[in-house]
């Protein structure tokens, strides 16, 4: 396997600019015609393009058929939503009998894709029972490719798609094998996803949102979870409308804890990626086990 691209091998406005084609603000076509610019003696735009995307076998941690991990795919009512939404569960193998605490985990903008199990499989080892669930479901689910995932999730009713979010909260929290207490964490999309349920859930327990775009500082007063916010250093899209929430939390009395990762980009935790940063993203994910063990336990 060749060596791990990093953010020092591209230039910073093309992070920028590859950052706008994952959200969906310049498209295919469009972020060819700009990286041009950047492509150097052997390399192309669409050579950059995918340098800069996603391989999924690099960042993989745990295997799918880790016989410590018993997982299963499972699909949820959502009547509210769009009727059902299917999902990723696991849990510990050893945990039979075991009430263990729940984790919801709430993919980017593609999405239930391989690195997103594989973070919910990371969260099983850690002792919890983790379920992703697939907000792509009403379209055919993940469809194995992250440009037509990207184009598809465009297309989603975001209303509906967030009562799916809501119904696998009661889901999981409503099962046999929890403890009752219930966290989520989610990442970019997933994140802001993250957000917006701790305004919802007065009982959610704890909430992890990696570089999500805040609510409207509103909000704030309705957020009873204890958060831990992971912000990247260099991600202006995002962290421009955080410290009017953080203000607002404040004077909410909401516990929260902000980190921010100098140097990062946006994605840092993201390993199948180039703007991965190893030493931000175990620094993040330590930080984030411990705080769920200390308020989902």
């Amino acid at each position: 396997m060749p060596p791990r691209l990093t953010p020092q091998d591209f230039d910073q406005d093309l992070l920028i600019l590859f950052d706008a084609y994952v959200h969906g603000d310049v498209d295919r076509r469009g972020f060819l015609e700009q990286a041009q610019r950047f492509a150097k003696a052997g390399v192309t735009a669409a050579g950059l393009l995918t340098a800069l995307s996603p391989d999924f076998a690099r960042g993989q941690q745990v295997r799918p058929e880790d016989p410590r991990l018993k997982a299963e795919r499972v699909s949820v009512p959502s009547p509210n939503g769009h009727g059902t939404i299917r999902g990723y569960l696991v849990r510990p193998a050893s945990a039979a009998g075991t009430r263990l605490p729940a984790v919801l985990v709430i993919h980017e903008n593609r999405g239930l894709n391989p690195h997103i199990e594989d973070i919910t499989r990371r969260l099983a080892l850690d002792g919890f029972m983790a379920f992703a669930p697939d907000a792509l479901t009403p379209l055919g689910g993940y469809p194995g490719d992250e440009d037509k995932a990207r184009a598809a999730f465009a297309t989603l009713d975001q209303a509906k798609t967030r009562q799916d979010f809501l119904a696998s909260v009661a889901w999981l929290r409503a099962r046999s094998d929890g403890n009752g207490r219930m966290g989520a964490v989610g990442f970019c999309y997933g994140g802001g996803i993250v957000h917006w349920l701790a305004t919802q859930l007065p009982d959610l327990n704890a909430a992890v949102p990696f570089y999500g775009n805040s609510p409207a500082p509103e909000e704030a007063a309705r957020v009873k979870a204890p958060l831990l916010v992971h912000l990247a250093g260099v991600d202006e899209r995002i962290n421009a409308a955080w410290p009017a929430y953080e203000t607002a939390l404040r004077a909410a009395g909401v516990q929260y804890t902000m980190v921010q990762y100098p140097g990062t980009q946006h994605g840092f935790n993201n390993d199948t990626t180039p703007r991965y940063d190893a030493a931000a993203a175990q620094q993040a994910w330590a930080r984030t086990i411990d705080f769920f063990r200390a308020n989902l336990a």
